[in-house]
């Protein structure tokens, strides 16, 4: 009796209700065969693709077709089509980095053919240059183009004179400030050449070509659009501020 009780115990519970029961051969547990994932886990794939939109084109090798724009598109048009394309699949890295570098793959494309645009066209005119006719050439041999800012300079410098000129028109002649200019002109082409006798000819030389021609097309402007006070003289000293300005500012 003695060893049943111990083979096969059975405790008695009135709290419970019910008889508990122990083998003393316990079973061996059987694995369960659901499967839990981490949470972690789970974000981990939906950051790799789970839910977030891939570029269909990322693998498409020319830029042009993975951004969807053709060979001529404005710069405009390729910032446009990067913008959206990765307000549509920024979130996903791989898309983002292809159309990233197909945008960078283009405008460095753009600026290349620039670049060679420039270099073409200052080929072509130095060829035309060197076989135009001879006398073609010592006239541009004596022709220069200075900086942008130059140029500004000596252009505010005559306006100024032909603003001067017009607005003094009805007190007198403008040949204070057709003086003013000339020694103007000359000052700075003496500063180019070093030589005042050169800067002086081309100065002198300016002077009179744009005065004869300014006393040949002044009379062909119909009076009705002139000013009373507006003296044929003054109207000739217009166009030797022009003359004046074209000679110290193009010519060596």
């Amino acid at each position: 009796m003695a060893s049943l009780l111990l083979s096969n115990p059975i405790i008695s519970s009135s709290f419970l209700g019910k008889h508990l029961s122990c083998n003393a051969n316990l079973r061996k547990s059987v694995p369960c065969a659901l499967a839990f994932r981490s949470p972690r886990c789970a974000a981990a794939d939906s950051t790799y693709g789970g839910n977030i939109p891939k570029y269909p084109r990322s693998s498409v090798w020319d830029p042009y077709k993975r951004l969807g724009i053709t060979t001529d598109a404005s710069e405009e048009e390729v910032w446009s089509s990067r913008n959206f394309l990765l307000d549509q699949y920024g979130g996903h890295e791989r898309s983002a980095e292809s159309i990233e570098a197909a945008f960078e793959t283009i405008l460095m494309k753009s600026f290349q053919n620039r670049k060679k645009t420039k270099i073409n066209l200052k080929t072509r005119l130095k060829k035309k240059v060197e076989d135009s006719p001879p006398w073609v050439q010592n006239l541009l041999a004596f022709v220069e183009l200075p900086e942008t800012i130059i140029i500004l300079r000596r252009l505010f410098l005559f306006t100024f004179m032909a603003f001067w000129s017009v607005m003094n028109s009805a007190e007198g002649g403008p040949a204070f400030q057709v003086a003013l200019s000339l020694f103007a002109c000359i000052y700075f082409l003496n500063d180019k050449s070093k030589s005042i006798a050169r800067a002086s000819v081309i100065g002198f030389g300016s002077l009179v070509v744009g005065w004869i021609c300014g006393s040949c097309v002044v009379p062909m402007i119909p009076t009705a659009i002139l000013q009373p006070t507006w003296t044929l003289e003054l109207l000739t000293s217009l166009v030797v501020y022009i003359f004046l300005f074209l000679g110290c500012t193009f010519l060596k």
